[in-house]
């Protein structure tokens, strides 16, 4: 994926990402459970640290009624996922419902 803020905000996309799952569960989304499923935001700068750190608190406060787990910090070293994650749920239709899809 490749983010492009011409066509969408940054705020926006990450408003999105928390519409997309559970943000108050730590290392966990749904049955899947480890610390490879953590909620995590990883920034590029300080400018989308300040964005991600404010939106983290307004669905905390408003969405969720919570605290959430999320963590905000900076990106570092990237790597893929092995190739059986890639497209997992064009591969896999039967193994999960995402709410995206």
């Amino acid at each position: 994926m490749t983010y492009d803020p011409s066509i969408v905000s940054y705020r926006s996309l990450l408003e999105f990402f928390y519409r997309m799952h559970d943000a108050t569960t730590l290392n966990r989304q749904g049955p899947d459970v480890g610390t490879q499923y953590r909620s995590v935001i990883f920034t590029h700068g300080d400018e989308q640290e300040k964005i991600a750190k404010e939106v983290t608190e307004k669905v905390g406060k408003e969405w969720f009624k919570q605290p959430v787990s999320t963590v905000v910090v900076p990106a570092g070293q990237w790597w893929d996922a092995e190739e059986y994650h890639q497209l997992y749920l064009n591969k896999n239709p039967e193994g999960y419902e995402c709410p995206a899809q």
